[in-house]
């Protein structure tokens, strides 16, 4: 192997796409709905979001029991 092809084979790590395409893929990430910047996921609060709501949909049932099934409780 030579010099020559040695290098090329290592720049070919650093850029995986040609210019033509790498432009085409710039051009998509920056328009439409790629373009939004979205604030950062966060499991934490959704899991909480998720007890809560959890959390009232019981409380909304036991209370229906009760208040439409009094001899069911």
């Amino acid at each position: 192997m030579s010099k020559e092809s040695t290098d090329e084979q290592d720049r070919s790590y650093k850029n995986r796409l040609y210019p033509e395409d790498q432009k085409k893929v710039d051009e998509f990430i920056n328009r439409g709905i790629n373009s939004v910047q979205r604030k950062p996921f966060r499991p934490m609060r959704m899991m909480i979001m998720l007890v809560v709501v959890v959390n009232l949909l019981i409380l909304v049932s036991q209370w229906l029991v009760r208040h439409y099934l009094p001899g069911a409780y």
